[in-house]
């Protein structure tokens, strides 16, 4: 009996606490003492010792089994879609990329937990995850299944985003058409679009009682869900890193509501899964008076582990692509950017990360084989600094650049996605080609495969010896 015991206890080490239904299996072999006994010692140690596995916050620094946690890693949002199994997905294209990526030392990926709304409205990814209120497409689903379960092969984590500000993946502004049987004021490229008009509706999704039900349903759902693949709940996974509220949500003129939604919903994340970090997804204090953003103010909650912030210097009217003289300028206004939201993490006591920036081909081109001399200069100069800023203890803790597409190639270069494209970094409603890091793009991959191995390294550098 002591031996079965034992056997049984080191079972559920490694099994965790869903070792319990084995355990009161053997109930009957063990006796009322030992299953006591096995109670005590097989699961409540595991539990203990599970925690190291899952990214934790301490002070200005990720830590991943009790070593400091740094990463130069992507934003790869299509990866779900490639998981789909059949005609719609690719799952081979997608264990190549993520082989890829992984031989250039990229092992944090940025990726999208939803897409919402009918697959015959423009300007977004198909086929959806969510195509009516609480419908799910299994299929997508599973295809979500698919990636975590590869990602988990290879030791990747995985930042999950759970809704969008913007209607490329429905969003938002789903949720508010479905609560209010509303049509979606759609922005550019729509003809006759406003970008003013689009953030003014989606913008009311937060004093929007309803449609944000609709969002909690679907966080509930996620959390809770069992990958059909590896058998495990995705709030018990620690290839996930950490769930986020949304991709660059933006409070428009809704600052008061805006923060709360902010902290409500946090708060329920923070309810139905302790083991996962939780971030906004925002872009910080960003260059556009529209996005009524404050760093300090969104991001400051006690239920938001870590801070984002974004940089766009085409977006943002700091550098043209027609005009390579404006990149020194584009690199002044990041490095200040940068240093003032490092300052800003610093004071908050929480890890920063620039989860995403990018820069068009020279010229704005948007072919495979054209140069990109200048974004290859942004890209190494914006990695450099921080990894300086990283090197002593600081609060930079990673990045993500916007967007990986490997082997993924545009229909038509510069034309918008349809369906039956190839899906790559840039989302349906922008140029395909426009920030896209081609497999093809070796010196782009060159300086990506540099950075990440210095990041990686400091990964395993006692952070003691920098401070």
């Amino acid at each position: 009996m002591k031996e079965s015991l034992m056997r049984l206890t080191n079972y559920c080490r490694k099994n965790d606490l869903k070792s319990l239904n084995l355990a009161l299996c053997c109930h009957h072999m063990i006796g009322r003492l030992s299953l006591t006994l096995l109670l005590i010692t097989g699961m409540l140690n595991p539990v203990q010792g599970q925690e190291d596995d899952f990214i934790q916050v301490e002070g200005l620094q990720f830590k991943l089994k009790g070593r400091p946690y740094y990463f130069l890693g992507a934003n790869f949002w299509y990866g779900m879609n490639l998981g789909v199994s059949g005609a719609e997905g690719d799952r081979e294209r997608l264990t190549r990329e993520l082989d890829r990526l992984e031989s250039l030392g990229v092992k944090n990926l940025r990726v999208m937990g939803a897409s919402e709304g009918p697959d015959s409205a423009p300007w977004r990814v198909k086929p959806s995850l969510q195509s009516a209120p609480g419908q799910y497409e299994q299929q997508v689903l599973e295809g979500l299944d698919f990636l975590l379960a590869e990602m988990k092969k290879r030791q990747m984590h995985a930042v999950i985003c759970l809704t969008n500000f913007w209607d490329w993946s429905g969003g938002m502004s789903q949720y508010i058409s479905w609560a209010n049987e509303e049509t979606i004021p759609y922005h550019p490229p729509e003809e006759g679009g406003s970008w003013m008009r689009y953030q003014r509706f989606t913008s009311s999704f937060y004093r929007n009682k309803k449609a944000q039900q609709l969002f909690e349903d679907h966080i509930r759902f996620l959390i809770s869900r069992v990958n059909s693949i590896t058998g495990q709940a995705y709030k018990d996974d620690p290839t996930i890193m950490a769930w986020q509220l949304a991709n660059e949500p933006r409070s428009f003129v809704n600052g008061r509501t805006f923060r709360k939604w902010i902290e409500k919903t946090a708060s329920l994340i923070k309810r139905l899964d302790p083991n996962h970090l939780v971030s906004l997804g925002g872009e910080g204090d960003a260059d556009n008076f529209f996005a009524g953003a404050s760093f300090r103010k969104d991001q400051g909650s006690k239920n938001i582990d870590y801070l984002t912030m974004h940089i766009w210097v085409q977006n943002w009217n700091w550098y043209d692509p027609k005009k390579p003289e404006t990149l020194d300028r584009a690199l002044k206004e990041a490095r200040s950017y940068i240093a003032d939201h490092i300052a800003m993490a610093k004071n908050m006591g929480k890890p920063v990360v620039l989860e995403e920036f990018g820069m068009a081909r020279d010229k704005e081109l948007y072919e495979p084989g054209t140069s990109t001399e200048s974004r290859d200069r942004y890209y190494r100069e914006v990695f450099q600094q921080l990894f300086d800023l990283s090197q002593h203890g600081g609060p930079v803790a990673g990045c993500n650049f916007w967007a990986w597409s490997g082997e993924g190639r545009p229909r038509i270069p510069g034309a918008y996605w349809r369906g039956g494209d190839d899906l790559i970094g840039d989302p349906p409603h922008e140029k395909q080609g426009w920030y896209s890091v081609y497999d093809t793009d070796t010196s782009t991959l060159e300086v990506i495969r540099r950075y990440a191995e210095k990041f990686n390294q400091l990964s395993k550098t006692d952070q003691k010896q920098h401070e």
